[in-house]
């Protein structure tokens, strides 16, 4: 087991260093200047050299990079071009929106999809499985920005059940902040709901069919008892996979359903960096949504040997 952790975390760190190499050489090459979209237009050359100065712009592009690394890797997430205050304060406020928002919806995904995708394997090729697997279809083909919008029509503005938008605070209540995310992350979590439950469906539908489980079926066992007792467990492997992976996107992919519900998340602010060409904090905020979806897949692969201690004696 702690030879196959060593290796999962060195992988980890591999990857985490080149990713930082690949964040820092895109936001190079994205055309546009800090210094001009600050001052505007009208900015002498002279003012836009002191301030590409002092914004560092002017040193050599190693030297930045390291600068910037060394940085992260103690905290220092550096200085906002834009709102001159240091990154790590502006991420720490905006990730107690985009956490939650992701936490619940990841909740309701797993809640929604995984109870579906048993039924429909259990019932294969009848009416139920062929319902479940139509609604997950229609789930996965359409853009959760249009159904955001949907939503906002018909609970916000019609029924008046929740805000269309917004983001009260934790310190209005627990009640209030958690209301106005409800929408949000209904959203994000129904096409990934869709996905979920195909994929659980899929992966009890292939243990089901495996030898063992013919064999447990001939010493008497029910088909409720094998699914739930043996191939339940056999199937985790790739929900694992595929929650794992849903929890960085939906940690990541805000940006779209944060803008649409005017959410101070860490998505719009990505969002609105992008726009005001604030590398600092696209830089660092974009290694961080990395560094969390590579310890994500890690924690998923921990999770492969205590759910199946074979797959640990094969990777080692």
């Amino acid at each position: 087991m702690l030879y196959y952790l060593i290796r999962r975390f060195t992988s980890l760190l591999l990857t985490l260093a080149l990713s930082t190499i690949v964040i820092f050489m895109v936001m190079e090459i994205v055309p546009g200047d800090p210094a001009l979209i600050i001052l505007g237009i009208g900015a002498t050359d002279e003012t836009l050299a002191a301030l590409r100065e002092q914004m560092g712009l002017n040193l050599p592009l190693m030297t930045r990079y390291l600068q910037w690394v060394s940085g992260v890797l103690v905290g220092d997430l550096g200085t906002s071009y834009t709102y001159s205050v240091p990154v790590s304060e502006l991420i720490a406020e905006r990730s107690i929106v985009s956490i939650p928002l992701a936490i619940i919806a990841l909740t309701l995904s797993t809640i929604i999809a995984i109870p579906t995708g048993i039924l429909a394997a259990s019932k294969r090729g009848q009416i139920a499985d062929t319902g479940i697997m139509g609604l997950t279809q229609l789930g996965i083909a359409i853009p959760n920005f249009w159904f955001a919008m949907l939503m906002v029509y018909v609970f916000a503005v019609m029924l008046r059940w929740v805000p269309a938008g917004g983001f009260p605070g934790w310190d209005q209540g627990i009640f209030n902040a958690l209301k106005s995310l409800v929408l949000p992350a209904v959203a994000l979590a129904l096409p990934q709901a869709a996905i979920l439950s195909r994929v659980t469906r899929s992966a009890l539908l292939e243990a089901l069919g495996e030898d063992y489980i013919r064999t447990a079926r001939a010493k008497g066992l029910t088909r409720s008892m094998v699914l739930w007792r043996h191939a339940l467990r056999d199937a985790l492997i790739p929900v694992l996979t595929i929650m794992g992976l849903q929890f960085a996107f939906l940690l990541a992919g805000t940006i779209i359903i944060e803008n649409v519900f005017y959410l101070p998340g860490l998505g719009r602010l990505i969002f609105q960096a992008i726009t005001q060409r604030d590398l600092i904090v696209v830089e660092s905020s974009v290694v961080l949504l990395v560094a969390s979806v590579i310890l994500i897949n890690f924690m998923v692969d921990i999770a492969y040997a205590l759910v199946d201690p074979r797959l640990q004696s094969e990777r080692s």
